[in-house]
């Protein structure tokens, strides 16, 4: 691997030429300019990104933890939070932890000695005190972690309300609910906007995480305890697209018997079937928001701590019945 010093030599320039050619600072002449680009094409010559990080406190890279990259919802959040940084000149390092607090705070080192700018967090860890200490600008994207930590999440109480108000408009009379879990603030709103809106029309509840398998054991529990609901709310689309395969295995006709609707509006919904109405999220923009949100951070912007809430819809498609005129 070439150094800046065969560069230099390879150019006929000296290393602080280089050196203001690559960091585009301080005058250099057209010919040297020339004379550096092309001897850094031929010596395909990289540098540092550590040491350039050290020298210039930035590294001008940005730590994504997130929870469970099987979850679509977490990718397209992904998508958001990378295209937004490459805009800015910034590089995204993703962090799958698969929900595991040793493997988090094994990330949150590594990120630590890469020297990264700042840090996305979607984590479902939020009691991590390695947050209350981290000297870095910080966002929370979907979770609320710590006082102090910014965080842009949409209204997930009014989004739990929307789901019973549709349901209830819908013709249901008997409505069911599985929730996500418990300790994730942003997820728990859902489903207390949902069961006030529900009143005395909710008689099944149950709890699940957010993957598919543990989705269905749920579906499973929730149909043998409180069948028969003819309107259920999924605290996110995943979990909806169980109970629509419980229902399929049950021979229970959706939407004729039972009505349901997810949370997220993530791509999936479109390839269940029937296709799923569901409350979305606006996943790009939430992506969007969080990125621009920690970049002001960085540059030292508006550095009071911000709980940014974005607006949920309805998307109607297939598992709810039209609404009764």
């Amino acid at each position: 691997m070439a150094t800046i010093k065969q560069v230099a030599k390879h150019a006929n320039v000296s290393v602080a030429t280089v050196s203001r050619v690559m960091n585009k600072s301080g005058y250099v002449s057209e010919e040297a300019k020339e004379a550096v680009e092309k001897a850094i094409a031929e010596l395909n010559y990289a540098p540092n990104r550590v040491a350039r990080s050290l020298y210039k406190k930035s590294s001008n890279l940005i730590g994504l933890i997130m929870p469970d990259i099987t979850n679509p919802f977490f990718p397209q959040l992904a998508r958001a939070i990378e295209d937004v940084a490459n805009q800015h000149g910034y590089q995204v390092v993703l962090c799958n932890t698969d929900e595991q607090l040793e493997k988090e705070q094994t990330y949150l080192i590594a990120l630590q000695t890469m020297h990264v700018d700042g840090l996305i967090i979607t984590t479902n860890h939020s009691h991590n005190p390695n947050y209350e200490t981290l000297d870095l600008p910080m966002v929370a994207l979907d979770r609320i972690v710590k006082a102090g930590i910014d965080a842009v999440i949409s209204d997930g109480y009014e989004g739990g309300k929307l789901a019973a108000d549709t349901l209830l408009e819908r013709g249901a009379t008997r409505l069911a609910h599985i929730a996500g879990p418990d300790h994730l603030k942003t997820v728990k709103r859902r489903t207390e906007g949902f069961v006030e809106a529900a009143g005395d029309k909710l008689v099944g509840m149950t709890e699940s995480t957010f993957t598919f398998k543990d989705a269905l054991k749920a579906s499973q529990q929730l149909f043998d305890h409180s069948w028969p609901f003819d309107g259920i709310f999924a605290a996110n689309d995943v979990i909806a697209a169980a109970v629509l395969q419980e229902a399929v295995r049950r021979n229970i006709r959706v939407p004729e018997e039972l009505q349901v609707i997810g949370y997220d509006g993530i791509e999936l919904g479109e390839m269940t079937s029937p296709p799923l109405t569901t409350i979305v999220q606006p996943i790009y923009e939430m992506g969007r928001v969080a990125t621009e949100r920690l970049l002001d951070l960085i540059e030292k912007k508006d550095t009071r701590p911000k709980e940014m809430l974005l607006p949920v819809t309805l998307l109607e498609r297939q598992t709810t019945k039209r609404k009764e005129r």
